[in-house]
């Protein structure tokens, strides 16, 4: 017969014979719990009074916050619960790096998410103003937007670090814009060139379209982002971060459009997005349009 040896282990080591998980004590459930994710916590949580007290606990949520969390919230945060500071890391995002970009975390994994500056994108002829205006914006994110007036050389490019990532994760990436009543010679240009890869290897490309009035052809299509207002985004490609975040790899994101020689404007690009993956994230062939819930 298998023999408990004890030690300080909350309650969890056991003779090995199956045992009321609802039986443990606060303490031990607390702790598996952590192991599994915010999504998996709240479920459970509805489960009974013993897992919602457990699941309500600052040990679970100390353990999906990300590191350094503490710099990053502002001070009226500071003495609230751990999950009502991860809660608003979700839903308000933190801007960082005096404003060149935003950070939030993704409500289901915990998973990190940023989204890039306009100000913090290489945007070819951008400081000239006859073919670019920068300003405010209303429901943008950033202080300033950059609206396309007219060029036939559109070149946009950002880039991250890949150890900000979560590892073991799939990213989606995207440009989010706004398409102004001025819009004009994407209909008639060829589509977007976007890529995304790691700076130094070789960059796997995609056509992406800004709009859906015409159905193009294969290719990667808009869709409404319904938290940002009146927003729209296009997702430019897809990395995979296996790292631990000791890697100084640098993520290479563009779009561009370069060939056709074709005049185009009225554009406002709010900036670059880059979260998780979910299924309803994947590039779409052909006509497709709809609304995240």
């Amino acid at each position: 017969m298998a023999s408990n040896k004890g030690g300080d282990d909350g309650g969890c080591s056991g003779d090995g014979q199956a045992v009321d998980f609802s039986a443990l004590p606060e303490g031990c459930i607390a702790g598996v719990l952590s192991l599994t994710t915010p999504k998996d916590t709240c479920i459970l949580s509805l489960v009974a009074k013993v897992y919602k007290s457990a699941a309500e606990s600052d040990a679970v949520w100390e353990r999906f916050l990300p590191s350094g969390y503490e710099t990053m919230i502002p001070e009226s945060l500071l003495h609230r619960s751990k999950k009502e500071i991860y809660l608003s890391l979700c839903d308000n995002p933190v801007l960082m790096e005096h404003g060149e970009k935003s950070f939030s975390l993704e409500k289901q994994s915990g998973k990190k998410c940023y989204m890039l500056s306009p100000r913090s994108l290489t945007i070819i002829w951008g400081s000239s103003p006859e073919y670019w205006r920068w300003g405010s914006f209303p429901g943008a994110r950033f202080a300033e937007v950059a609206e396309l007036l007219s060029v036939c050389w559109l070149e946009i490019r950002g880039k991250i670090k890949t150890r900000l990532l979560s590892p073991n994760t799939k990213y989606a990436i995207y440009l989010v814009y706004q398409i102004r009543p001025e819009y004009h010679g994407f209909d008639s240009s060829p589509p977007l060139q976007a890529g995304v890869g790691v700076a130094g290897s070789e960059i796997p490309e995609r056509g992406v379209y800004l709009e859906t009035e015409h159905q193009y052809g294969e290719g990667c299509y808009p869709r409404y982002q319904i938290d940002f207002e009146k927003q729209m985004e296009v997702e430019l490609g897809e990395y995979y971060h296996g790292g631990d975040g000791d890697d100084d790899d640098e993520l290479e994101i563009y779009a561009l459009e370069t060939s056709g020689g074709r005049w185009k404007g009225g554009v406002v690009v709010h900036g670059i997005h880059i979260r998780p993956q979910k299924d309803l994230d994947n590039c779409v062939s052909g006509r497709h349009f709809f609304t995240d819930t």
